[in-house]
């Protein structure tokens, strides 16, 4: 097989031979960074201090694309999938329960390939917009991991990025683990002392981000509409991660005490509302959860996205918005395009799921904006947001988006714990 590394200036150049990708990614730091004075750790001077947003102007060196990563081939499945659950225990025969999904598709994840597509259309981006910035791609769970992409930045010199995870939304696995997973890899890479990394803020209120959900409902219910059913006949499903309650309730924690599925959910909600108000303010809707998976015992945000389409009694076509994903990864193409859709079909409802924001134009204009305005120290009046909520936090706040079965872990990006 081959493998695609991180060229000096962060892009993919094949290796020669058939050297097959490192299976295991970072170990666990066992400690984070901090410089004098700091209260955020391996922080820049813009964000050192901590503040909620900040409005301090600064020249960054680098960007640095964050994915989840995902297998390559058939022999990649298992060491991405132990990867992805390592310190839970989980053995081989219950990952295969879930290889299965990856095996169908010949194991290959489409995710690398989504995001190399939108590193070069980021990069393409930035130059058209006078950014003049390199940018580097690492995975949190198989290759190009994050601590090789730091490598190769420390070796252009680079010591300040600005990191882009490639999630929207605030939650222990969307937010914290890869505030957690970037002091891994600065450990591993021996970087803890000389490289500083910042995030930009959750995007989910960005008006770049809603733009491919808009377009997509509108030709959605255009299509509908053709196939003979009428507006009041439709019901449009709004579909993410579920995630367990508890660390729902742990995500913005801070805003929303009262409010069940904590920041986690009254994000995705606040982008719903926008993006339905834009659209179709009369349209039926809900927010529903895909993917959930962990002991039955354990409650996690519900309706599951099948429960709801069983649910529905009076409905002749279902719409299904995948408003917690950047990209066509695994957990779309299987999760909605394959049992979702079926279950749909199985009730008689014309199905249809819209795009994801992959590399639409509007999307990555947000990711630039995103760094321009941390670049220009911008205040928050002046960034671009559409929802009720946000602008999100330029550093996480203390103790946001805890993992209370797993415990605080070394990270970044943050007030602590």
């Amino acid at each position: 097989m081959r493998e695609d590394h991180e060229s000096p200036r962060g892009g993919t150049a094949p290796e020669t031979g058939e050297q097959a990708p490192r299976e295991r990614k970072p170990e666990p730091a066992s400690h984070a960074h901090f410089d004098p004075g700091a209260r955020v750790a391996s922080a820049t001077p813009a964000t050192a201090d901590g503040p909620e947003h900040t409005t301090q102007p600064f020249a960054y060196d680098g960007i640095l694309l964050s994915g989840f990563g995902g297998p390559e081939g058939q022999d990649d499945v298992l060491p991405f999938l132990r990867n992805v659950t390592r310190g839970r225990g989980i053995p081989d025969e219950r990952l295969e329960e879930v290889a299965h999904h990856y095996r169908h598709f010949d194991g290959v994840s489409p995710i690398n390939d989504q995001n190399r597509r939108l590193l070069e259309a980021l990069r393409n981006a930035l130059q058209a917009a006078g950014v003049d910035l390199p940018v580097y791609w690492g995975n949190r769970n198989w290759a190009p991991y994050l601590d090789e992409a730091l490598t190769a930045a420390a070796a252009d010199g680079v010591r300040n990025l600005l990191a882009i995870p490639t999630s929207a939304y605030s939650s222990y696995s969307s937010c914290r683990q890869y505030r957690e997973d970037w002091a891994d890899a600065l450990e591993a890479s021996g970087l803890q002392e000389d490289m500083r990394i910042d995030k930009v803020r959750q995007f989910f209120s960005h008006p770049g981000f809603l733009e491919p959900f808009v377009e997509g409902l509108a030709s959605a219910l255009r299509e509908a509409a053709a196939a003979g059913n009428s507006r009041d006949q439709i019901e449009v499903l709004f579909a993410t991660h579920s995630i367990p309650t508890l660390d729902a309730e742990l995500s913005g924690a801070s805003l929303f005490p009262d409010s069940p599925g904590g920041g986690y959910a009254a994000q995705h909600l606040a982008a719903a509302r926008e993006i339905v108000a834009r659209v179709a303010p009369d349209i039926s809707w809900q927010l529903v959860y895909q993917s959930r998976s962990g002991p039955a015992s354990q409650p996690w945000l519900e309706p599951d996205i099948n429960d709801a389409i069983e649910a529905l009694t009076d409905r002749t076509a279902v719409i299904i918005v995948p408003l917690g994903f950047v990209s066509d990864h695994m957990e779309v193409m299987w999760d909605l395009d394959e049992e979702a859709t079926e279950t749909a079909e199985n009730r008689g409802l014309w199905v249809t799921r819209t795009p994801t924001p992959g590399v639409h134009p509007a999307f990555v204009g947000a990711l630039v904006d995103l760094v321009q305005e941390r670049l220009e120290g911008r205040p928050v009046e002046q960034r671009k947001n559409t929802t009720t909520i946000g602008p999100w936090f330029d550093v996480c706040r203390p103790g946001c988006c805890e993992n209370r079965r797993l415990g605080f872990k070394p990270a970044i990006a943050g007030l602590v714990p």
